[in-house]
């Protein structure tokens, strides 16, 4: 079936997630955007459903463009992406540096 041949393009659920908060975009505003509940996008990142026509080419353009423009990154020696904190941190639990005499 085509739309089977396009999910095997897709991103994984959790890079779906990852792609879409990378954006800023929540997950009520994106289903907005397609046209569904937030519901439905919480299954499509949660690997409980995946997107069918209509939803799926709309979903597909938003994750390529996301895709292009924040590619996945690798920590070095690490096994997955590297993951940023609310504060745009790299979640350091030392917290600064102080400096020398404080």
């Amino acid at each position: 079936m085509a739309s089977d041949a396009l999910l095997e393009e897709e991103p994984s659920p959790a890079e779906r997630a990852r792609l879409r908060e990378a954006a800023g975009i929540a997950q009520a505003r994106l289903a907005v955007a397609l046209k569904t509940s937030t519901q439905t996008v919480k299954n499509y990142e949660n690997d409980r459903s995946e997107p069918k026509p209509p939803r799926l080419e709309a979903y597909q353009r938003l994750l390529k463009g996301w895709t292009a423009k924040y590619p996945a990154t690798r920590r070095p020696g690490g096994s997955g992406p590297g993951r940023r904190t609310a504060a745009g941190g790299t979640g350091d639990v030392h917290g600064p540096s102080r400096a020398q005499g404080q």
